[in-house]
């Protein structure tokens, strides 16, 4: 985007932030509500869990579809859409009679609220292009995690001073301010596009993208460190509420501690991005995020269960994730940048399948002990490492590939 714009380029971001906040706001200040759902329809922890894992394989199947179509219609029109199936999704859940209506609510939330994480990054590749797209997407996710960072306060608020239906009710009213910011202030940013190509050739598209051991090794990153996240606000409330008795106003307090930590690693990654390489940026954070499990299962292990030692370390995990997350993203984006919009579905597609994963199997592992959530993080934290560690191999062979054709080519000339 041009520089001559500035102001322009800001209130562009502040709403791509907004459309990306959307589902994680939705998820985030529900987490607190969650023992209050299961003693309210007398539910186990892993049917209350469903509210969660389906959401997310929701998010998943959804972004599938999001990609290739606003590749295909445009990202607004897209986008648009999505959000009304936000709000329908959001009004079933404020109204449901039994956990099965709520589950099917979830389900129809989910799946709109992931155009906007889908849709903002492809927004953001098509218009900063290869060189500001890591930079543009950390400022980017910085600013919306401000939302999610405060929803389990605001969550946790709305649970004990009304009812769980509350929080419903204030994502609704949140999703009706941004589809009007959306709908009188996105432009549509992908100007050249192609013909439909079907379910054939939405299918080849992925299998190309798949073929790509570059873009699996960003792709595997990301979903690696979302496991990461999502293993720990699968397990978290319920240590907090029903294993350590506090409030769930004093969970949506702890957490954004975590989110803090998201926000900075965020920072380093804007204020870092262009000199130090995204494989370098990755591999700090990557570090960083195992280090946090690491002294988290130490304190567990030696019998520290608190809200301090839970949430502190895992501060620094968060931390390494908001450092390496946008720097994976904008990796996978830029393998195919013609393909912006699948690509960035296909991402999300294995960033939430991989995290409802870990929420259902914490869920089913439940054991009134923060060992579940830490299996799954610690798989998630080396998971990440690995993926880094491949990618960081290819890039180099590419690079040595490249460096070899233009020294052939001067010798030819």
């Amino acid at each position: 985007m041009s520089a001559a714009a500035p102001a322009q380029s800001r209130r562009l971001i502040a709403l791509l932030a907004a459309v990306t906040a959307t589902g994680p706001l939705a998820m985030q200040i529900f987490l607190p509500a969650l023992p209050a759902v299961q003693a309210d329809f007398a539910i186990g922890a892993n049917v209350v869990q469903l509210t969660l894992s389906l959401s997310l394989l929701a998010i998943a199947f959804s972004t599938l579809a999001y990609g290739p179509l606003s590749d295909r219609f445009g990202r607004r029109p897209v986008l648009l859409v999505g959000l009304a199936l936000f709000l329908a999704g959001t009004l079933v859940c404020a109204l449901a009679p039994n956990i099965g209506i709520l589950i099917a609510g979830r389900i129809v939330q989910a799946s709109g609220g992931a155009a906007g994480m889908v849709l903002a990054r492809a927004v953001v590749r098509d218009l900063w292009g290869h060189d500001e797209a890591a930079a543009v997407i950390a400022r980017l996710t910085m600013v919306m995690v401000v939302a999610p960072m405060v929803a389990p306060a605001i969550g946790g608020a709305l649970t004990d001073v009304f009812a769980w239906r509350a929080v419903f009710w204030f994502s609704a009213f949140a999703g009706v301010l941004i589809a009007f910011w959306t709908a009188l202030r996105l432009p549509e940013s992908h100007l050249q596009r192609g013909h439909a190509e079907g379910m054939r050739g939405m299918l080849r598209g992925f299998a190309h993208l798949l073929g790509s051991g570059r873009f699996c090794g960003y792709v595997a990153h990301t979903a690696f460190s979302s496991m990461i996240f999502f293993a720990f606000i699968s397990g978290a409330p319920y240590l907090m509420v029903n294993v350590l008795e506090r409030p769930a106003t004093e969970y949506g307090l702890w957490f954004m501690a975590a989110s803090l930590g998201f926000m900075l690693g965020n920072f380093l990654a804007i204020r870092t991005s262009g000199r130090w390489s995204l494989q370098g940026l990755m591999l700090t954070g990557s570090l960083l995020s195992l280090l946090g499990v690491a002294l988290s299962g130490g304190l567990v292990a030696m019998g520290h269960l608190s809200p301090m030692g839970l949430f502190l370390p895992i501060t620094l995990t968060m931390v390494g994730n908001g450092l390496a997350m946008p720097n994976a993203q904008a990796g996978a984006l830029n393998v195919f940048p013609h393909r912006a919009g699948t690509a960035s579905g296909f991402s999300g597609f294995a960033q939430m399948m991989l995290s409802a994963v870990a929420i259902q199997a914490v869920g089913q592992l439940h054991n009134d002990t923060a060992w579940p959530m830490l299996a799954f993080m610690g798989l998630g934290a080396f998971g990440a490492l690995i993926a880094i560690i491949a990618v960081a191999r290819l890039e180099k062979r590419l690079a040595g590939a490249r460096a070899a054709e233009r020294q052939a080519s001067l010798h030819g000339g």
